[in-house]
């Protein structure tokens, strides 16, 4: 047995009126909670003996060395970097650019314009591996689709 307890007469037994306004109870509960589980927690996260800790005495590393970037355009002009260089001359100054380092383990990373001949790409591979630069990079750009 129900009762209708709204008055009025003639309105729809199906309408409801809407609330527009958030109830944050639910909100503000759980909040409290979270309070109350790190006001108990942060104690215990502490360390409480006391500790001595020695002296670091490692020695700062050091930073890696620069990478040398040999660029090939499409009319066959060869860099280092910035700096123009030519196949006669690329041994020498690579091993200027990389200073004291052993050619034996420096890695060469060598960019070309996709239009660069074969011929000039592998001119340039010839003249790294006659100067005793064999570990080689070869840098493409990432196809992002």
């Amino acid at each position: 047995m129900g009762a209708k307890l709204s008055g009025g007469g003639g309105g729809s037994k199906l309408h409801v009126d809407q609330n527009a306004e958030i109830n944050v109870t639910p909100f503000v509960d759980v909040m409290l909670v979270l309070l109350i589980i790190f006001m108990v927690a942060a104690p215990l996260a502490t360390v409480s003996i006391e500790v001595v800790l020695p002296k670091a005495v490692a020695k700062p590393q050091p930073s890696p060395p620069k990478p040398v970037y040999i660029s090939v355009q499409t009319d066959g002009s060869v860099f280092i970097s910035d700096f123009p260089t030519s196949l006669e001359t690329l041994g020498d100054d690579i091993k200027k650019n990389i200073g004291a380092r052993d050619p034996d383990q420096e890695r060469i990373y060598i960019r070309c314009d996709q239009k660069t001949r074969y011929a000039d790409f592998m001119k340039v591979m010839n003249a790294l591996q006659d100067n005793g630069f064999y570990s080689v990079a070869l840098v493409g750009e990432d196809d992002a689709q």
